[in-house]
């Protein structure tokens, strides 16, 4: 009888089965072997330098190339991260095997200057607050001139590789994709402070072909854990700065394989401080990583990965011009001291587990399977101060009431700083210096005020008026894929995987301090709607949910192929994707004011994303390259881009669809043994994408009238959601990197990106709140408006001096222009002169108006780095110190910041803009001063 194969898996090797030939006879082998303990080192990369021609070695430490290896003197390049780099000059005779065995790389410590340097600021990777999406962990391991200058000086600044989130990357470890499903980001504090263990990544940039999976337009990185793959021995690490934390204590030690077969890793962490930079932003983190694995035979292989990695942090600000004034580049206004300590109210913890079994099977020599679980779970939690806690009162007609106290605890608030008075009492200046010396003297939370206040209310049998609480997410997912990779022949290699994604995510708010009080009241104290009708008037405690509780599911299954084609002249591949991806939320309160809508589950919402790529290297001589990527993607909406109020209701986007993405990236590459240069030009161009926007809003009377519903007892202020949907945006642009080894000792380098990344349409925008649904206020003219990415225009310049006697050092400078503030859609649609009765304000000035509305630019900067080391070889023994000094002149800098959408209409941005001190004026952030680390390693 014949065995069926299944249908997938024979049409896909039917494809490129034409372009199968017998094996050829192998022209050069060999092996590689660490220089002190003689064992073979795995995924070294072995390049023949003319032609390009690749390869890497097993985890025997062995290679081979096949025929059409050029014949005559050829210089094989043998390099792995990690360890001194070698080039060997070897003889190709016709129809003769080269056989090298037994090379030997030493271990180059100095190379760890780039891993301590950039996951010292992976805290900023994910930062919900300031959005700075930031590429440093993505690209620690790259070759590229340009990549390793923009991970390693221009991420500072928050420069976004060609102006885009990390959401278009893609982050795997083991093959497994680690991208979370609400936003499309790696959650880099996962696996924060294990710098050792995650050293051996493989890269791809841009659209370039994967061997694991489509990737997205910015590439794939994945991180190998293996047991089997990591360098036995170990490292002890201390660590210094004043960044982002105080002290870090590292260890790893890794046996690399037994003779049973068997190899183990180990890594423990710790990352710790009272603060950073900024004021009280503590920071608190314990990592432990392990890998085992077991050599089955000679093709299967198991291993199990796991990760822990719970991390503790206080957040810092953003503020206005007038704060940073009065206070300084490192004020913080979260924290208050509390018993003589500082406490900030805004801590950002996350606490979620990795673990996953990867079987590795080699198939036969031309062909290998490798099948991955992977589970994640825990929570993420961001905590925050609510205040004016309501009280029931019931009446003598019996009717309910409620009652609700308490102001802003901010320092910030705007109606405690100067400006407020300034503008409300301009002829008696007295309270505007009063506000000053007050916010001067003091300027921080007032815990002591807080408590009084809840403990005053206790004794009268009244609720808390303030308490502490934190936005949670109990993710849990499942992953499950298998990947496939088969040599065809000699010129064509077939990858193809399949995935399935799991998640159910719990969203809620818990209290965790009543500070003093005896419970807080389960309603909106702003206008008294109930949050959960279903159990209405509930007086919550510590450790029980306030405010909103639902589930969110998530489905996606996913499948993509490749084929990549390798000649003497000419490399290209194809590669293709489809994705089916499935959301639902599930309502576990019923809000009241959407009674039918928020309670139980919504519907599905389905999404089909698909994709195609190609790209082509020419080689017009071993030394001058041309490469050319284009691809076109659809993806679906993050879960966070879909539901325009997820806390309250079940709606979703008006119009929602698939985001399209067209890109295209051509470059020429020149590589000689004294210089490496890569010139990149590139477009991308992105459609109907949604962005959702959460803050309070003046000026949208008309608004909240046409919705039909009551306007709160604060005028026409509300706190929205705002839709935008539909969004157009195009990014182009160029990038040029360049490395000149001058002499054996002295290395010149140089890296520029010029950008332009604009808003291409004026896309449609809707404003929803806790009391109307969707309000559809036209378009928002935004169209040729800058996007808010970092600075459009970056350049470095530098020098590496390395010593033969292990010493080095360097030296860079990095100069930033073109970067925007973000602007506030909500003012460039019509409501911005429209009057609360519907008609355009009478007092209307269009060019009053411009002004107003023109986009701010901040001023360019230059900030010069410095970093140098020393290592010793002591018998067995590695040992080696490492510093840097970031922004030796200390240049105050703004790296970003946003419009206020406060003020929504033209009069009242109007008139907070004549204003010396402007109440709701602009918020930012500003970079770090001088900062310093300083680490101590040994290896052994």
């Amino acid at each position: 009888m014949i065995k069926k194969r299944s249908l997938p898996f024979t049409f896909l090797l039917g494809i490129f089965s034409i372009f199968s030939i017998h094996a050829q006879q192998t022209l050069i082998k060999g092996s590689v072997k660490e220089a002190h303990s003689f064992e073979p080192i795995p995924e070294v990369s072995i390049t023949i330098e003319e032609t390009h021609q690749a390869t890497k070695t097993n985890l025997l430490g062995l290679f081979e190339f096949s025929k059409n290896v050029p014949l005559g003197e050829q210089v094989l390049r043998v390099s792995k991260t990690g360890y001194i780099t070698k080039r060997y000059p070897i003889i190709v005779n016709e129809n003769e095997t080269v056989n090298i065995t037994d090379i030997t790389l030493e271990v180059d410590a100095s190379e760890s200057q780039d891993l301590f340097t950039v996951i010292l600021s992976d805290d900023e990777l994910d930062d919900d607050t300031i959005g700075s999406d930031n590429i440093s962990g993505l690209l620690s391991s790259s070759l590229d001139a340009f990549q390793r200058t923009a991970a390693f000086e221009f991420s500072a600044s928050f420069f976004k590789l060609r102006g885009l989130n990390s959401d278009h990357s893609s982050i795997l470890i083991n093959g497994i994709e680690m991208n979370k499903i609400y936003n499309g980001r790696p959650q880099w504090s996962n696996w924060g402070g294990l710098n050792d263990v995650i050293r051996n990544q493989e890269l791809t940039l841009g659209l370039t072909s994967s061997s694991y999976n489509f990737g997205g337009i910015l590439g794939t990185t994945n991180i190998n854990t293996r047991a089997s793959q990591k360098r036995s021995g170990g490292r002890v690490t201390y660590s210094s700065s004043n960044r982002s934390y105080s002290n870090r204590l590292l260890a790893t030690y890794a046996t690399g394989i037994l003779k049973s077969g068997w190899a183990y890793t180990l890594s423990l962490g710790r990352r710790w401080g009272n603060e950073g930079y900024q004021d009280a932003t503590l920071y608190s983190s314990n990592s432990i990583f392990t890998s085992v694995e077991k050599g089955i035979n000679d093709k299967h292989s198991l291993s199990f990965t796991g990760i822990y990695a719970p991390n503790r942090r206080g957040k810092s600000s953003p503020n206005t011009q007038e704060v940073y004034n009065l206070k300084g580049i490192r004020y913080n206004e979260y924290w208050g001291w509390q018993a003589g300590k500082k406490r900030n109210s805004r801590i950002k913890e996350v606490d979620e587990p990795i673990v996953m079994l990867n079987h590795y099977w080699n198939v036969n020599s031309k062909t290998t399977l490798n099948t991955n679980i992977g589970y994640q779970f825990g929570k993420l939690g961001n905590s925050r101060l609510a205040y004016g806690g309501a009280n029931r009162i019931e009446n003598t007609n019996e009717t309910i009431v409620f009652e609700s106290g308490g102001r802003n605890p901010s320092p910030t608030y705007y109606q405690k700083l100067p400006s407020y008075f300034e503008r409300n009492f301009p002829n008696d200046l007295e309270f505007a210096y009063n506000s000053q010396q007050a916010f001067l003297n003091n300027g921080q939370i007032n815990w002591q005020q807080m408590y009084d206040a809840n403990l005053i209310s206790a004794t009268q049998g009244r609720n808390a008026t303030y308490m502490l609480y934190e936005d949670r997410v109990d993710d849990n997912q499942l992953t499950i894929n298998t990947i496939l990779k088969r040599e065809l022949n000699e010129h064509v290699l077939f990858n193809a995987s399949i995935n399935y994604k799991k998640l159910k995510s719990k969203n809620y708010a818990q209290v965790l301090d009543l500070l003093g009080g005896t419970g807080f009241l389960n309603i909106d104290s702003f206008d008294g709607v109930q949050f959960d009708l279903n159990n209405p008037n509930t007086i919550v405690g510590v450790g029980e949910i306030y405010g909103y509780h639902y589930n969110m599911f998530a489905n996606i299954i996913s499948a993509y192929t490749q084929a990549q084609f390798k000649y003497n002249r000419l490399d290209f591949f194809v590669s293709g994707n489809i994705i089916n991806t499935e959301y639902q939320r599930e309502g576990l309160f019923q809000h009241e004011n959407f009674q039918n809508n928020s309670f139980g589950k919504g519907d599905k919402l389905s999404f089909i994303g698909l994709g195609v790529k190609a790209g082509a290297t020419y080689k017009i001589t071993g030394k001058h390259l041309l490469d050319v990527n284009t691809g076109y993607i659809t993806k679906a909406p993050s879960i966070r881009n879909s539901y325009s109020n997820s806390r309250a209701n079940h709606n979703i986007v008006p119009n929602i669809s698939e985001e399209k993405i067209m890109s295209l990236d051509a470059s020429y590459i020149f590589r000689s043994s004294i210089v490496k240069a890569k010139l990149t030009g590139f477009y991308i161009k992105l459609e109907d994408a949604n962005e959702i926007s959460f803050f309070f809003a003046d000026g949208i009377g008309h608004v909240i009238a046409e919705s039909g519903t009551q306007q709160s007892g604060n005028d026409d202020t509300e706190f929205i959601q705002e839709i935008l949907q539909g969004i157009d945006k195009n990014h182009l642009g160029a990038e040029f990197g360049i490395e000149a080894q001058v002499t054996p000792t002295i290395k010149l380098k140089g890296a520029a990106s010029i950008g332009q990344y604009t808003y291409a349409n004026n896309p449609d925008l809707y404003l929803s709140s806790d009391r109307f649904e969707n309000a559809y206020l036209g378009t928002s003219k935004l169209k040729d408006y800058k996007l808010a990415v970092g600075p459009h225009r970056t350049y470095s310049v530098g020098f590496e001096y390395r010593d033969p006697g292990y010493w080095w050092f360097g030296a860079t400078a990095n100069f930033f222009d073109k970067t925007y503030s973000d602007i506030s859609p909500l003012t460039r649609t019509d409501n911005f002169f429209t009057d609360v009765d519907g008609l355009p304000f009478v007092d209307y000035n269009k060019d009053v108006a411009k002004a107003l509305l023109k986009q701010e630019i901040f001023d360019d900067y230059m900030v010069v780095n410095l970093v140098g080391g020393k290592s010793w070889r002591v018998s067995r023994y590695y040992i080696g110190i490492f510093a840097s000094i970031n922004n030796v002149l200390d240049e105050v800098f703004k790296t970003g910041g946003f419009e206020q959408g406060r003020q929504a209409n033209y009069r009242q941005l109007r008139d907070d803009q004549a204003l010396n001190k402007p109440v709701f004026g602009s918020k930012y952030w500003y970079g770090r001063g001088a900062t310093y680390f300083l680490n101590a390693y040994v290896n052994f």
